[in-house]
């Protein structure tokens, strides 16, 4: 009866190891402890940076709030799965190119103020042509929480070695519509489509899902801080320790 009690508990355990292999544990943090974050610009000093909420040109129009400087933060899970992504991109000629990784609470903030205040449409013609300013909130273009929040999900692109230039996706980052989507056909050429396919691959290859929403936006798969949404600024200080 012992025998047989024990190779129950040794057979439970493994069932237990067996279902957790391969996904790591999330973890928890404190939303002000940068701890688990690295600079891009060091951690895949590969990547072009182009980190549209520290300029102007944005759909809000104005710097973002705790974009204190233009540098990329990541998780370093995300950083590490990065650094693969930009080997792989790199092998087929292209560099990636960043427009943002780690994005803080008080900058969603800052979306949600000026999403309520309609009259500002300074960046209408660029950015949401199609909609009114109006229905963001309503069609999820706007919320209170962001998964860049979270420390492993990013927005970039892909930067052609060969001819110096961005590839053309069809479409801008941040534009809001359905463009946007990366299976959206329309009148978007062949090539466009493909150079989408591209990106969506690199991406995907090296652990990251992409959002149905915006062709640009990939999320690491095991993101280690899936319950935290953290508010340390944006800044080469933040990580240094």
């Amino acid at each position: 009866m012992k025998k047989r009690f024990t190779a129950a508990i040794a057979l439970a355990l493994a069932l237990m190891l067996l279902a957790g292999c391969g996904k790591p544990a999330a973890k928890s943090g404190s939303a002000e402890d940068a701890s688990g974050f690295v600079s891009l610009a060091e951690a895949v000093p590969d990547v072009i940076l182009e980190i549209r909420y520290y300029s102007t040109y944005n759909f809000v129009g104005d710097r973002i709030a705790g974009y204190e400087e233009p540098c990329a933060l990541l998780t370093r899970e995300a950083a590490e799965a990065l650094r693969g992504a930009a080997a792989d991109a790199m092998a087929r000629g292209y560099r990636l190119k960043v427009y943002d990784a780690y994005r803080p609470q008080m900058a969603v903030d800052n979306f949600i103020e000026w999403a309520e205040n309609t009259d500002d449409t300074r960046m209408k013609a660029y950015f949401y042509p199609e909609l009114d300013k109006s229905v963001l909130f309503d069609q999820g273009y706007i919320s209170a929480k962001s998964g860049h929040s979270r420390g492993s999900t990013l927005d970039l692109t892909l930067f052609d070695m060969a001819t110096g230039k961005e590839l053309d996706m069809g479409g801008t980052f941040d534009y809001f519509g359905e463009l946007s989507h990366p299976d959206y056909v329309g009148d978007l050429t062949a090539e466009q489509i493909e150079n989408r396919n591209i990106l969506r691959d690199i991406m995907v290859e090296n652990g990251f899902k992409p959002l149905a929403e915006e062709w640009w936006h990939f999320t690491l798969e095991n993101e280690p801080y899936p319950d935290t949404y953290f508010t340390f600024p944006v800044t080469s200080a933040s990580v240094a320790s």
